[in-house]
């Protein structure tokens, strides 16, 4: 169980993450939305570790997170696993190591320098670059791969951690409709399969709605949304992003249009095997 308790971070005297409390029970797939600078990024990387907090509690299974330092930190960062919106891989580095990094703090520093890896580690990172659908991928270079081909393997490095719980921060921000929708596919079917609780910043409604079990409204730093996403109506989204009757959501839409490329075809007929 995950029970945030009036988690705040200040930087000077500006709340960025403002009393924040939230209990979430299970597996369970919650989206946080809100406009830039509303403390959804912050937030995470207080759970994560990556932000020192400046008051409350992060309790799972009543370890209080924000208390953790040294090694019982790290113990949980392997725990946690953290999706970037610029994926943070290493681009000259093959596929499949760029996964193998996620034990990077569970193997000796020499082997990992000359990038030498247990056979065990390297059929499991090559496994779950099959189930993800791009083990093909896996002797090329990061940097030549597509936004979305790259997330995947974003992806994949996380579940190298075998984490209990994945956060991932604005995951679909930086990538076309098509592969939004397969990485977000991913993530859905990573939670229901595996019974992992994801937690996720977006940026658009109606990914919120279509995959998130309930969502979080933050809005200077303070939730004023928590519910499930049929609750999320056009008036709560204004009051959620301080906008006025102007507010037409369509504009974030990730509502995919055709694209004729081989390419696009291909990840379609992933997404496709995805949902079947």
């Amino acid at each position: 169980m995950l029970d945030v308790r009036s988690a705040t971070k200040l930087f000077g005297q500006k709340a960025a993450v403002d009393n924040v409390s939230m209990t979430v029970n299970g597996p369970a797939f919650v989206g946080i939305i809100g406009r830039s600078g509303a403390g959804k990024s912050t937030f995470l990387r207080m759970m994560n570790g990556l932000t020192p907090a400046s008051g409350g509690q992060i309790l799972v299974d009543g370890r209080d997170i924000l208390a953790l330092r040294g090694a019982d930190m790290r113990a949980w960062q392997s725990q946690c696993a953290m999706i970037f919106q610029q994926f943070n891989l290493v681009p000259r580095m093959d596929v499949v190591s760029n996964v193998l990094h996620g034990i990077l703090n569970r193997r000796a520093t020499w082997s990992t320098v000359l990038n030498l890896w247990p056979r065990a580690d390297i059929v499991r990172a090559l496994e779950i670059l099959d189930r993800l659908g791009i083990a093909e991928q896996a002797p090329k270079r990061a940097e030549a791969l597509s936004g979305g081909q790259q997330q995947r393997v974003a992806i994949a490095r996380a579940l190298m951690q075998d984490p209990r719980i994945i956060l991932a921060d604005e995951p679909i921000a930086s990538l076309d409709p098509m592969n939004a929708q397969i990485v977000m596919d991913t993530l859905k079917r990573i939670n229901v399969e595996d019974g992992r609780m994801v937690i996720a910043n977006l940026h658009t409604l109606d990914t919120a709605r279509r995959y998130c079990d309930r969502v979080i409204g933050m809005r200077d730093g303070r939730v004023v949304f928590d519910g499930v996403p049929d609750q999320l109506t056009t008036n709560v989204a204004r009051e959620i992003y301080g906008a006025d009757a102007d507010f037409n959501e369509s504009a974030t839409s990730t509502a995919i249009t055709p694209d004729p490329s081989p390419d696009a075809r291909k990840d379609a007929e992933y997404a496709a095997q995805m949902l079947a």
